[in-house]
């Protein structure tokens, strides 16, 4: 299965709100808190500019979550981690490039740190256990995966992931996140940027991408803006 276009997206809400009526959701699947990493980077004395760039299956409500964050200047939906020089939703939706839908986030590392945006990303933004999707997406273009910009982003991304590793947050089930160098990104479309914010009463939107958000009201009040 796959979300070729956006009437895919709509009928696959259907797969999403079965899920969730049997108690399962697309996201926040942690059997503890998310805990705060251990390894973070330093928070700038200045405002400045850094980007740090996801993927957790569909773009529109990982971009929507992190439009919400304080200190997160812009967030553009897109395309990393596969082959080739470019990307377009059609290629990556066939598989045929090995792509991720991903996010870029441009935020001020003296409002918030790299580290908060990866408790927000494994916290609410997706479920890392799944693996190659997310929800009712199904596919490699819907894996989990954190594409680091630097040395230090990914030895903050990997120690992350081995604290919540060895703290069992996920219960028992293994984070299927990937850590990997990110060599570019591609911005999609312009139909796809700001979308949860455009059509909020769209069906695919209301079922998988709103309860995100609202989570991360609920459980970062401090970081919500």
């Amino acid at each position: 299965m796959r979300t070729a276009n956006l009437l895919g997206k709509g009928l696959l809400v259907l797969a999403g709100a079965a899920a969730l009526a049997f108690g399962f959701s697309n996201t926040g699947m942690a059997r503890q808190a998310v805990p705060d990493p251990l390894v973070d980077a330093a928070r700038a004395a200045q405002p400045a500019s850094a980007k740090a760039v996801f993927a957790g299956g569909c773009f529109w409500g990982v971009e929507a979550v992190f439009e919400h964050v304080r200190g997160v200047r812009d967030v553009r939906s897109g395309y990393a981690g596969g082959r080739g020089t470019t990307a377009h939703y059609e290629q990556v939706g066939n598989g045929d490039t090995g792509h991720a839908e991903s996010v870029e986030v441009t935020y001020d590392p003296s409002k918030v740190s790299y580290g908060q945006l990866l408790k927000v990303f494994f916290a609410v933004a997706h479920d890392p256990t799944q693996v190659n999707r997310q929800g009712p997406d199904v596919g490699t273009q819907y894996r989990s995966a954190i594409f680091t910009a630097n040395d230090e982003q990914a030895r903050i991304a990997k120690a992350y992931i081995a604290q919540m590793t060895a703290a069992k947050t996920f219960g028992r089930a293994p984070i299927a996140t990937q850590v990997a160098p990110l060599r570019a990104f591609y911005p999609a479309e312009a139909y796809h940027q700001d979308f949860a914010r455009l059509n909020p009463n769209h069906p695919y939107i209301v079922v998988n991408d709103a309860p995100k958000v609202a989570r991360l009201h609920e459980r970062f009040p401090g970081l919500y803006r």
